[in-house]
């Protein structure tokens, strides 16, 4: 039984379509999709921070950026184990969607050692309806199955 895994990712959501080839040559194949919200939290100001006393301006205001960005990579870094776990079991992987996010799950799942080899390619997508997702991951995989 061969498990082949589509994900569309950005940094809000991420929608994983596994399929699965249960018999050789067989014309039904299991497909199953899932959404994934990544809980991040948008950048809001922090109250906080530092004043200058001694400025002949009046005191001013330094941002707390240092919590915002740990906070920020806390998140993601979860938000990425998250989908690691889903796709753990999987024989061929394909990432894709706008933006940044998909590269650095790519990084992420280089770090794992079960599942690093298994990605066969990574490209740029737009906003798409979760048709269009499944439809383009049982394209992919369509010689495999």
């Amino acid at each position: 039984m061969k498990k082949y895994v589509g994900i569309w990712l950005d940094h809000r959501e991420a929608f994983v379509v596994y399929l699965v080839n249960n018999q050789p040559f067989a014309d039904e194949n299991q497909e199953m999709i899932e959404r994934i919200e990544s809980d991040i939290e948008r950048r809001v100001r922090l109250s906080g921070g530092s004043r200058t006393r001694k400025t002949p301006y009046g005191p001013q205001e330094i941002s707390v950026d240092s919590k915002q960005e740990d906070r920020f990579k806390l998140q993601i870094r979860k938000y990425y184990k998250e989908i690691l776990l889903r796709i753990s079991d999987a024989d061929r992987i394909l990432i894709f969607g706008p933006g940044e996010a998909k590269i650095e799950l790519k990084k992420e799942i280089e770090k794992s050692k079960d599942i690093a080899g298994k990605i066969k390619k990574i490209e740029s997508a737009d906003k798409m309806t979760i048709r269009q997702i499944a439809a383009k991951v049982r394209a992919f995989f369509k010689p495999y199955l």
